[in-house]
């Protein structure tokens, strides 16, 4: 058993050790060293710094949307018939009015020329019947009737003129023979499709902007795209216009964004990602968005001066791709801290690394 006195004892080892253990807590993530006399003192804390630039950074928006051709034709067949020529393949760049494919055309060519001996014959009788019509020898009636039978066999040459022209089957635009449809041999009823042909160059968007968000962009504004084939490229576009009216599905706003693709990289159908630059600052001063702490709903940063850490509040601004602006209570020439500064107090000594200058924003 254990007597009074040694439970005494014991109680009272229990509460050294106690509040040994709450003084040990107070002084966790802090080290010590003693100076001269023996005193303990905290040891500097390392911390890594960087010094403000002033650059150009960009307020920006971001949105997802799939890539269109601005210009996309199917080629339909004009007239019926046989396909016995394909010139172009999948892959192929056209120019408008360039062949394609041609179709077998021998019965419209008869017929045009038919049409063609027929109106050949009337403009010869026409001419003769001019003079004779001046002496008087050709009532008006028959004259008017000859006149009138020429300008409809006229007319109905270059329909025929026109169908065999159709037996060459030619692109609307320039562009991609993105889809063949016919093979050789196959029999073509007028309407049915025979290719497609896109434009690649200038590539569409249409982007979809929340009423809230409407009052940031017009027209000209610019955009960054990155697409998942290569997500280390960027492409440039810019907003060519947006829709007056609210799409009543989502209650949004269209606009649309044209899209360079000179490079030919760009495919339509790609899923691409937009950061829509709606406000610049050319001139403003940038520190790492990770420098900065909330506490107590404000934005704080340490700021390194003869070797001690000081808090500073300060307004923040514009923030992008990690960095972000600072409206006021910071200097341009001041070291702040980016890495080690939550385990920092205002006054907290510190051993800084060498300053270094941030990369350019924008």
């Amino acid at each position: 058993m254990v007597s009074k006195m040694n439970l005494r004892k014991i109680g009272i080892a229990l509460v050294v050790a106690s509040l040994a253990g709450i003084i040990s807590a107070c002084n966790v993530g802090e080290a010590s060293t003693k100076d001269e006399n023996g005193s303990a003192v905290s040891a500097p804390l390392p911390v890594e710094i960087v010094m403000p630039v002033k650059a150009e950074i960009f307020a920006t928006y971001h949105t997802t949307t799939t890539l269109v051709s601005d210009a996309d034709a199917p080629v339909p067949a004009r007239v019926e018939g046989e396909v016995v020529q394909i010139l172009v393949e999948e892959g192929d760049e056209v120019i408008a009015g360039q062949v394609l494919a041609r179709l077998d055309g021998d019965r419209l060519r008869l017929k045009m020329e038919q049409v063609k001996a027929t109106l050949n014959k009337t403009e010869r009788e026409y001419e003769r019947s001019i003079s004779l019509h001046e002496r008087g020898l050709v009532s008006k009636a028959s004259f008017e009737g000859m006149k009138f039978d020429m300008h409809a066999l006229r007319a109905s040459y270059e329909l025929k003129k026109l169908n065999y022209g159709y037996t060459s089957i030619r692109a609307p635009i320039s562009g991609v023979v993105s889809v063949r449809e016919i093979k050789l041999g196959q029999h073509l009823n007028e309407g049915d499709t025979t290719f497609r042909v896109t434009d690649t160059n200038k590539l569409v968007a249409h982007l979809k902007i929340p009423q809230s968000e409407l009052a940031k962009f017009s027209a000209g504004h610019t955009a960054v795209i990155r697409v998942d084939a290569m997500p280390n490229e960027v492409f440039a576009a810019e907003i060519a216009r947006i829709s007056p009216t609210i799409d009543v599905r989502n209650g949004t706003f269209r606009a649309t964004a044209y899209v360079n693709n000179d490079s030919g990289h760009l495919a339509p159908g790609m899923f691409g990602r937009f950061d829509i630059a709606y406000e610049k600052h050319s001139d403003a001063l940038v520190i790492p968005a990770n420098a900065i702490l909330e506490e107590d709903d404000q934005m704080v940063v340490y700021v390194v001066t003869d070797g001690a850490a000081v808090r500073r509040r300060i307004e923040t601004g514009i923030q992008e791709n990690g960095l972000i602006e600072v409206l006021s209570g910071l200097g341009e020439f001041e070291q702040i801290v980016v890495t080690g500064q939550s385990n920092l107090r205002d006054g907290s000594k510190v051993l800084a690394s060498i300053p270094v200058l941030l990369p350019t924003a924008g």
